[in-house]
């Protein structure tokens, strides 16, 4: 790994930023909810998968109770605001809501009260609310009824629940967002099946799916239900709710395995495939051009009104960054075996010449390159026209093991501090981010990797025959709190 100035990390406090500038942590409905089947709430795709086919997950595990956010939020809402922190980034269950999906089906006033009184807590302990409508758990009803968002049916049942989240929680909630990378949920979902509803291509190893149209596809409707989101909100809601509305997208940047033009091209394209395909539309209303000549007809089409509603659909951008890895050219994939992994013609790696671009962790995908939130937020404000962006993901997990060795979480202290300063460093050069939020607070339900890469600052045991979900903090979590409140110094070694 590239040699980091330490001097310069160790120098970087709370007082570096703005003081308007949030800190806090990210979490989603289905990795720290439970209660699946609570007060009326209808299953999900997510329900499905770990119930139905449990090997899809790791350790065969589900998120039916996982940290048990739904009964006991108020604990965790203090630990945040005694953490020094501003703001929590949560979703928000569809299923909850609109158990059946629909709003034809009835809303369910249990889910309204416990969303309502999450956000009272929030705002009572001085927190500031970012509420995501989706975060990959459809509601089931909607995949049995028409397969979802492989269906345009989906954005106007996305519309109607938007409407209702707005007109229950947007005089509360000021920072909205549509969906949580879009990306992860049609390319992991549809492209090779390792989300639900796990669709791919028979070749692949899924039962039913084509991973050459159903990532565009499904792409293509969540855009359009974005937009719908969008439209609603700024006609209805915006003049006296006085929020903004954007998207949360998560960027896998990279950078060129050698110095050869073909690598550098490939790099683009990767880019372009995986952030430009959702970042152009709601910028200029449209698909990258590289796509529209690698896919050709399988990718959708707008229309004009389409590309107006998503021409300038956001307020703000949320970024969620991890990783960074090399990109390199390769040829075309034979006609038979078309897939969305294949399209860019553009492979990436961890790896050049037998070393790791950046520290492993326990995660597969996941190298430590903290130098990279500089250069991710540097290449969206010269190619997007420098959006206010919050960095509404941020974190690296470790390895499942005993308690007090996962509480000495050292390597995150550093993960998180190079991270800061990097994005300290963009801010510096004007790019313009207002927030950072670590994922995560807690050990949670890591999706197909289960209970086993635990991302929390604070540990939980979550071994599905306990039910002692004590909250214990990490070292990361002690730092964290004592960056935020200034009270001590705490020193930084090097990876």
């Amino acid at each position: 790994m590239n040699a980091l100035p330490f001097d310069g990390v160790n120098s970087i406090n709370r007082q570096s930023f703005p003081s308007d500038f949030y800190f806090g942590s990210a979490s989603s409905a289905y990795q720290y909810e439970g209660a699946w089947n609570v007060d009326g709430k209808g299953p999900n795709i997510w329900d499905t998968l770990t119930h139905e086919h449990p090997d899809a997950i790791a350790d065969k595990s589900n998120a039916d109770v996982t940290v048990d956010f739904y009964h006991r939020y108020p604990e965790d809402v203090r630990t945040m605001e005694n953490l020094g922190m501003t703001a929590f980034k949560f979703s928000i269950s569809w299923s909850r809501i609109l158990p059946k999906g629909t709003l034809s089906g009835g809303i369910n006033l249990e889910g309204i009260k416990f969303y309502s009184d999450l956000i009272d807590e929030l705002k009572s302990y001085g927190l500031e609310p970012f509420a995501t409508l989706f975060h990959w758990d459809t509601p089931q009803a909607l995949e049995d009824a028409y397969g979802s968002f492989l269906n345009s049916r989906i954005v106007n049942d996305f519309r109607d629940y938007a409407d209702v989240c707005f007109q229950y929680f947007g005089d509360r909630v000021k920072n909205w967002m549509t969906l949580n990378e879009p990306y992860s949920f049609a390319v992991y979902g549809y492209g090779d099946g390792t989300y639900a509803p796990a669709r791919c291509s028979t070749w692949l190893g899924c039962s039913e799916g084509d991973s050459s149209t159903e990532p565009y596809i499904v792409t293509h409707n969540q855009l359009l239900a974005h937009a719908a989101a969008v439209d609603v909100y700024r006609r209805k809601y915006k003049a006296y709710q006085k929020g903004m509305i954007g998207m949360a997208l998560n960027f896998f940047f990279t950078v060129p395995y050698s110095s050869h033009v073909e690598d550098i091209d490939a790099t683009q394209r990767s880019a372009d495939f995986k952030f430009g395909w959702f970042m152009d539309p709601i910028t200029n209303g449209d698909y990258p051009e590289i796509m529209k000549e690698l896919v050709g007809e399988r990718l959708p089409k707008f229309n004009a009104t389409e590309s107006a509603m998503l021409n300038g659909s956001f307020d703000f951008l949320g970024l969620n960054y991890y990783t960074t890895s090399y990109a390199f050219n390769v040829p075309p994939a034979d006609p038979n075996y078309l897939s969305y992994q294949t399209d860019a013609c553009a492979n990436t790696t961890g790896f050049r010449n037998g070393t790791a671009i950046g520290t492993l962790t326990a995660s597969p995908w996941l190298y430590v390159y903290p130098m990279a939130m500089e250069q991710v937020l540097n290449y969206i404000k010269g190619k997007y026209n420098n959006p206010l962006i919050y960095i509404t993901e941020n974190g690296v997990s470790q390895e499942k093991v005993p308690l007090l060795e996962s509480l000495n979480d050292t390597n995150r202290i550093v993960y998180i501090k190079t991270h800061l300063y990097y994005l300290h460093r963009a801010i510096r050069e004007g790019v313009n981010v207002k927030g950072y939020f670590v994922w995560s607070l807690l050990d949670n339900f890591e999706w197909n990797y289960g209970y086993t890469t635990p991302f929390g600052i604070y540990y939980v045991n979550l071994e599905m025959n306990s039910r002692n979900l004590t909250r214990i903090p990490k070292k990361s979590a002690k730092w964290l709190q004592s960056f935020l409140k200034m009270d001590i110094k705490l020193p930084v070694s090097s990876m």
